[in-house]
């Protein structure tokens, strides 16, 4: 009989992880245990993934308002700052947002509209319409924002971030004025000044400044890339994925975990005699249809892997061969067709092919690390570490 469960996705508990703890022995130790007490049964090309948090909190990568606000002022100068292109989110950038205001005497805020980078809405794209502003080409004023749109608040959190993000920098002692456009040229008349806090598409955003007459640009990748007054830091990312630890305190990307996924690889070798892929994960890169908010906060899905999850799917599509090359055959002898052109494979690339076409054309990371990431939720459940069986199993399989 043939085996019935494909990919299987599990939580595992652990431990509340604090600064300095060895996560070798705690990830290890967790899925040992989960052999023990749930059955747990380890096959090669298994996957363990651990939420970037964990790791985080492990290596004690935490930096505060006032590292960042000493950071922001050494670089941009402490005057005015057009801070540009912000997410709204009071996890994500809020605490960010303090210490920036700490830094500077005046913050010219600039609000991408009608949503921020990852899908915040601060308003509904048809009420642009119906008002005729042409988002591409407009700039507005506080003043005409209001007028147009009033006070709108996020349907999700009840907040409306224009007011909360102007209230947060007057609170730290700087002067504030907002702005709506979507061109980061326009902070030009402002200010030369210019902090990029954009994710994905902050190396356009700088390049474009820098080319329009910007004296000193920086990105939030370029805030905190090194320690300021022995704080934490992420020198390739800064403060890109960072999250609220407390209400004065950031908690920064992982640092330097290449080595942690290839040791707890090692470990897993020596204590199950199988070959098990390793992942940090993070933002898992999904996107809610009725929020309309894109699941990447993340600068990267995975900041460290080890190389078995290197590349993308190479995979046939079953009910393309099914209608088209097998629309003959039927039962046993479609399954048995199936199987024999699955087993075909020879590693090669099926890009172009028309029997792969509708394949999820995405990073193996990207793909692995939305299952985890929704595996393993945001709040209570407890299990920052997920164990993923079947991945890469096909039909063919037993």
């Amino acid at each position: 009989m043939s085996r019935m469960i494909g990919t299987v996705s599990m939580g595992v508990r652990a431990p509340i992880i604090r600064e300095g703890d060895n996560l070798v022995e705690i990830v290890t130790g967790s899925i040992v245990e989960a052999m023990k007490e749930d059955g747990l049964r380890p096959r090669d090309r298994d996957i363990v993934a651990m939420t970037e948090a964990i790791v985080a909190r492990a290596q004690g990568n935490y930096a505060t308002v006032d590292n960042i606000a000493d950071d922001v002022r050494a670089k941009l100068g402490g005057e005015t700052i057009g801070v540009i292109f912000p997410i709204l989110s009071r996890n994500r950038f809020a605490i960010c947002l303090r210490g920036i205001a700490k830094g500077a005497k005046k913050i010219v805020l600039m609000l991408s509209y009608p949503s921020d980078e990852v899908g915040n809405h601060l308003l509904d794209l048809d009420l642009l319409d119906e008002k005729g502003v042409n988002p591409y080409s407009d700039v507005l004023t506080l003043e005409r924002y209001r007028e147009l749109f009033g006070y709108i608040k996020h349907p999700f959190t009840g907040v409306d971030y224009i007011e909360y993000y102007s209230n947060l920098i007057r609170e730290m002692g700087a002067e504030v004025e907002v702005i709506f456009a979507n061109d980061p040229r326009a902070i030009l008349k402002y200010t030369k000044n210019v902090l990029a806090c954009d994710i994905h598409t902050r190396a356009r955003t700088k390049r474009l400044l820098r080319a329009a007459g910007a004296e000193r640009v920086f990105g939030l990748d370029e805030i905190l890339n090194a320690p300021v007054n022995g704080s934490g830091c992420n020198e390739k990312y800064g403060l890109l994925g960072s999250n609220k630890s407390t209400e004065d305190k950031v908690k920064l990307f992982p640092r330097d975990c290449q080595g942690l996924v290839e040791q707890i690889q090692a470990k897993l070798l020596e204590i199950t005699g199988k070959h098990i892929e390793v992942m940090v994960y993070g933002d898992g890169a999904f996107k809610d249809p009725v929020g309309k908010i894109w699941e990447l906060a993340d600068p990267v899905v995975s900041p460290a892997y080890t190389a078995g999850l290197e590349g993308t799917p190479n995979e046939l599509k079953l009910k393309y061969l099914a209608d088209n090359d097998f629309a003959d055959l039927s039962g046993e002898a479609l399954r048995d067709a199936i199987k024999g052109k699955i087993q075909q494979k020879d590693g090669s690339s099926l890009v172009g092919n028309m029997a792969a076409q509708g394949t999820t054309p995405r990073r193996l990371t990207d793909l692995i690390g939305s299952l985890c990431d929704l595996t393993s939720g945001s709040g209570d459940k407890g299990t920052p570490i997920i164990y993923i069986q079947g991945y890469f199993d096909n039909y063919t399989n037993d």
